[in-house]
């Protein structure tokens, strides 16, 4: 009886194959709305906070943690990297702006972590989708622990980009404006919601903004998940493995590639996680499609920089190289290395069992890792 009334209520059950995959777009449309809803009511919660944050950094390590936790807060690493740019025109000094730029890399993973919710409900598919997810925060922060130390003692990133940036830039006077098709598309529902929310007081519509964008994930990605399910056989399933599962080259190219589109790596994450829960990636072809991203969004930063004229012009671009180069660099060094390449993996992995054998543990890992660990090391640091 149950059975027979689940397959009733499948208003897709039977439907030609291409409706399904309209179905795919519009619930990819409705996980992009779901991560901007998230994005914005972080926003509103705590953005005014977390800009304060910039007036701390002192010190790379704190220039780092402010990183982590503005992007975190603001949900948007392409957006903390432009401020970063103009920041660096106005007279930041390099040295604070580059770990801050590092910070931001860790920071923008919280949106696939978030995302890997939707699946909590099943054992399998959660540990396979956090798995997934924390994999990008494991590579972001391995890459900074290598290279940062490294860039504060003998500085070859600063070097290096300012060599490009006194070539590139000396003399420019360039403005330019990009149109983002997806986000323009997305602002007109985003501005209803946050008019929806806008009666409640204080940060309370940005706090109940971010659960309705949870919630609104964890529709979509059970949705998604059960039409990926039917669709992703046969030809469609070897297309996609070609595209992105093929290796760890073709693998970065795409998510590359793909967050060049939509400007945004933390979109990227988003997208490619439930496929992963879904048993359509394993962990290590999700792997390098999230490094793709995080060169991918890099582009960002550099369309911001082009907006400078005069001497600050070359400032803004070196830094935005920096940026391009830190996660160029990082990627080279870790996957020359063997004994490197896969601690990422091992280390999500292990997260991912953890969190299967205490739920708890994923709230504690979001919370502690984004947010309460970089507050304290703050909070320690401007003591010493």
């Amino acid at each position: 009886m149950e059975n027979t009334l689940v397959e009733k209520t499948n208003i897709l059950k039977g439907k030609p194959k291409w409706i399904k995959w309209l179905a795919i777009v519009v619930l990819v449309y409705l996980l992009l709305l779901a991560v901007g809803v998230i994005s914005r009511g972080f926003n509103l919660a705590t953005a005014e906070h977390a800009k304060v944050l910039f007036d701390f950094a002192s010190n790379p390590v704190i220039a780092l943690i402010i990183g982590i936790v503005a992007t975190a807060s603001i949900q948007s690493s392409s957006t903390v990297t432009s401020i970063i740019v103009g920041m660096v025109a106005g007279g930041m000094p390099m040295a604070i702006a580059i770990p801050m730029v590092m910070g931001a890399n860790i920071g923008t993973s919280l949106t696939s972590t978030i995302v890997s919710l939707g699946h909590i409900q099943n054992r399998a598919e959660f540990r396979r989708a956090f798995s997934a997810a924390t994999v990008h925060d494991c590579f972001n922060l391995l890459a900074v622990l290598i290279i940062l130390p490294i860039e504060m003692l003998f500085q070859p990133l600063e070097i290096l980009a300012g060599h490009f940036a006194a070539y590139f830039r000396s003399g420019a006077s360039v403005d330019i404006a990009v149109f983002n098709p997806i986000d323009a598309s997305l602002q007109p529902l985003l501005g209803l919601i946050t008019t929806v929310f806008s009666f409640l007081p204080d940060i309370w519509d940005g706090v109940f903004m971010i659960l309705f964008g949870i919630a609104m994930i964890l529709f979509v990605i059970k949705e998604m998940g059960r039409i990926l399910k039917k669709l992703m056989v046969g030809r469609s399933l070897e297309l996609m493995q070609k595209t992105v599962g093929r290796g760890p080259i073709s693998g970065i190219f795409a998510g590359g590639m793909i967050t060049v589109m939509v400007q945004s790596s933390s979109t990227t994450t988003a997208l490619i996680v439930p496929m992963a829960g879904n048993g359509v990636f394993s962990i290590k072809q999700v792997y390098p499609f999230t490094l793709g991203g995080n060169i991918g969004t890099t582009i960002t930063a550099l369309v911001a920089s082009m907006a400078f004229t005069g001497p600050m012009a070359v400032l803004a671009f070196q830094i935005a190289m920096v940026h391009f180069f830190f996660n160029l660099f990082g990627i080279l060094l870790i996957y020359s290395l063997p004994f490197l390449r896969n601690l990422p993996v091992i280390v999500s992995e292990k997260l991912a069992d953890i969190s299967m054998k205490n739920r708890f543990f994923v709230m504690a890992y979001i919370l502690g890792v984004f947010f309460a660990a970089p507050l304290i090391i703050i909070g320690i640091a401007r003591y010493f």
